[in-house]
């Protein structure tokens, strides 16, 4: 690894500069600021004050100096943590199953409107990592994919719309920190080439986008930890993709004072050790800098780039002060910064949702003059809807995993409660069993024409522990039993629905081989309007028109990939989900990219252009060189509406690299655009390959290479349902 460091600090540009892109004004402003700083106010600058030292969950000292501010970092990638009267909004997870980039950039913007609103600088999302390459990964549900395409787009577009809003967005959790299972402690050895091609991807698109600061993560990354990797921190991120903010360390995640600042970490959080005021910067680098163990222009660079973001955003300028509320008096007595944005909440939990089954229409529902609702998945959790810190349990309905990618709840409503609403405008009668007992479901299930089951699966952080998982999921089965009592259900004989709430996916066969169970719904990890978007799908007045953002498989062998204890040398490579069920021929039980509608669409007219050949700009900018973002291809089909009813579908691009290119998955996805069509009509999707689209990595070369030969191009409504195939090239 020291050899590949040496490598990659060899081949990185030396044109990657400060004030690159965008960036030149901000550094302008922050170079006369530095000047008129004191070696005191910088370490101040890059040293957080320590845990619950302020009223945020990561604070610096203000500067009078240069009327900077006490900066206020705040999580998190879902909502505004610990205040109240904020949007609880969807899951990433869900968000990135609605594939729509229209929703994901408005969800950005609410988040940085509440966020500065409330006085917060940084907010701490999104998340490109964990990526989710093992299904029962803990945090998987706080990123958007599993794929490096879609959690890209899913990440850039979400920094756009934060920073578009005011607040400083952060890029989360570089680099390989992939479970929680010995997160503090495992070593992580990725391939350049497996590294740049997929982990690193979602968070390149970021810093293409202009993000603001990256948080490394806990993990060791070749051997060094990740706060204090020279070669992620400085080779990859600062020189070879020319990020131009700066890198904030996890909680707690800096483990030395002179490392971690040569490496090129940039600002520590919380300061000390979660409270107990030992500061491994502050005092401590003014001395390392004092005896020659950290260099000056280290310490001005680190301020500098804090200084530049913050300039960047224009947060000089009128930003609104944190007052009333803190992370530590329950959140209470700060301004109510929800707006309209539940209009936003619902449309993801509506638009999320994935229709996995539906035999012979039996959604949408129409009126029925009986339901069964069942399951304790149905209802708020009895002690209230935040009764459990940080949601540290799974009881009541799930709509946000657990651990610091929280948020309070202003209301949730649940499943049963928005079903109620309907119900009593169509005149059917509810019946209930809101526990999990397999004998109460079936007797509720006896009284009713159609039963609703409710079943989820539950994951988070690895501070906590809930029910036996600490973080990671224990297999991926349904929780409390859901496979005995969606069983018990169907086994009553009459029309069973299943609706799931999940962080990721769960084996269904159990509940597939149910002669009764006649649809399947997958609502995700849907946020405070959980019962509203799920009715509006289940009831038809919105057709369901969301894909899944991971594959599904029949055996939890399928996936390949499993939990490690001190060192994860990530063998399967570039073969992750899709990749890997394609390159070993695995049939999935339901694919990436797949979700059904209440219509049918059909896909016409392909076009490809030719390649463009133009060599285009080879300078370097944030993301990379620039012509790694040229378009280079156009590919453009028609969709077609010939249902009965309006619904929204995501054409999906996919390309095979050219024989001439090193071993590579079947199938990449590369394209991807969501359009709603009324029945009859018809509309052009057109998607744009860039460069670095039909790229691989040459680790040797360190470089992006595009191979000679024809790329297999393939249009499809997911990964395996492909409707239009050609060649490019």
């Amino acid at each position: 690894m020291q050899k590949l460091a040496l490598l990659l600090a060899i081949a990185s540009p030396a044109s990657a500069a400060l004030g690159d892109g965008d960036w030149a004004a901000a550094y302008t402003k922050a170079t006369a600021a530095l000047a008129k700083l004191t070696q005191a106010n910088k370490i101040s600058l890059v040293t957080g004050t320590g845990w619950q030292k302020g009223p945020c969950v990561g604070n610096t000292a203000a500067i009078p100096a240069i009327n900077y501010p006490a900066l206020c970092l705040q999580d998190g990638p879902l909502g505004v943590r610990y205040a109240q009267q904020v949007t609880a909004f969807p899951a990433g997870i869900t968000t990135g199953s609605t594939w729509d980039t229209n929703l994901i950039y408005a969800r950005g913007y609410a988040l940085g409107a509440e966020a500065k609103a409330l006085g917060v600088h940084v907010q701490l999302g999104p998340v490109g990592g964990p990526l989710g390459k093992i299904p029962a990964g803990g945090r998987n549900w706080e990123g958007f994919s599993n794929d490096p395409y879609l959690s890209g787009v899913a990440m850039a577009t979400t920094v756009n719309g934060m920073q578009a809003a005011g607040v400083q967005a952060c890029a989360k959790h570089y680099i390989g920190n992939e479970q929680e299972k010995n997160r503090d402690t495992i070593n992580t050895i990725i391939d350049d080439r497996v590294n740049h091609e997929l982990y690193l991807w979602p968070f390149a698109e970021a810093v293409k986008a202009n993000v603001t600061s990256v948080m490394c993560s806990y993990n060791k990354f070749g051997g060094s930890w990740a706060c204090e990797s020279n070669q992620l921190l400085t080779s990859l991120l600062k020189n070879e993709l020319d990020f131009q903010g700066y890198v904030l360390s996890d909680w707690q995640a800096q483990h030395t004072t002179a490392g971690s600042a040569n490496a090129g970490l940039d600002m520590t959080m919380p300061g000390d050790g979660f409270g107990d005021n030992v500061f491994l910067w502050g005092q401590a680098l003014q001395n390392a800098i004092s005896n020659g163990q950290v260099p000056q222009s280290r310490l001005d660079d680190m301020s500098k780039r804090i200084l530049a973001a913050w300039y960047f955003l224009g947060q000089d300028s009128n930003y609104p002060k944190v007052t009333g509320w803190t992370s530590w008096n329950g959140g209470v007595g700060g301004p109510n910064v929800q707006g309209d944005h539940k209009n936003i909440a619902r449309a993801i939990a509506r638009d999320g949702i994935v229709l996995l089954k539906n035999t012979n229409n039996a959604l949408p529902l129409k009126k029925p003059a009986s339901l069964a609702v069942i399951g304790s998945d149905a209802i708020v959790n009895p002690a209230g809807r935040n009764a459990c810190v940080d949601r540290n349990c799974n009881t009541g309905t799930l709509a946000m995993g657990w651990g610091s990618g929280t948020a309070e709840f202003p209301y949730l409503i649940a499943p049963l409660e928005a079903i109620r609403t309907q119900a009593a405008k169509d005149g059917t009668t509810i019946t209930t069993s809101t526990t999990d007992t397999a004998s109460s479901g079936a007797s509720a299930a006896s009284a009713a024409a159609t039963a609703i089951v409710f079943i989820n699966a539950d994951a988070g952080e690895g501070y906590i522990t809930v029910e036996g998982a600490a973080g990671d999921r224990l297999n991926l089965d349904p929780w409390h039993n859901g496979n005995a009592l969606v069983t018990a259900v169907a086994n009553v004989g009459n029309p069973t629905i299943v609706v799931i709430h999940s962080v990721g996916p769960l084996i269904l066969e159990t509940i597939l081989a149910l002669p009764s169970v006649v649809a399947v719904v997958w609502a995700g990890i849907p946020g405070q309007e959980s019962g509203n978007g799920l009715v509006d799908v289940l009831y038809g007045s919105t057709s369901p028109s969301g894909k899944l953002p991971f594959t599904i498989a029949k055996t939890t062998n399928d996936y390949g990939v499993s939990f490690q204890n001190t060192e994860d040398r990530f063998t399967e490579g570039l073969y992750i989900d899709y990749r890997y069920f394609d390159k070993n021929g695995i049939a999935p039980r339901y694919e990436f990219g797949f979700g059904l509608s209440y219509t049918t669409f059909a896909y016409s007219a392909l076009t490809v252009s030719a390649l463009s050949t133009t060599p285009g700009n080879t300078n370097i900018v944030p993301g990379g060189v620039a012509n790694l973002y040229d378009v280079v291809a156009t590919v453009t089909a028609t969709i077609t509406n010939n249902g009965t009813v309006t619904g929204a579908e995501v054409p999906q691009l996919y390309i095979g690299l050219p024989s001439s290119a090193p071993a590579s998955p079947p199938k990449q996805l590369r394209g991807f655009k969501k359009l709603s069509l009324a029945p009859g009509a018809s509309g052009t999707v057109s998607f744009s390959l860039r460069r670095k689209d039909l790229s691989y990595w040459d680790a040797a070369g360190q470089k992006w290479v595009v191979p000679s030969g024809k790329f297999a191009i393939s249009v499809g409504a997911s990964s395996r349902d492909i409707r239009l195939t050609g060649t490019l090239g």
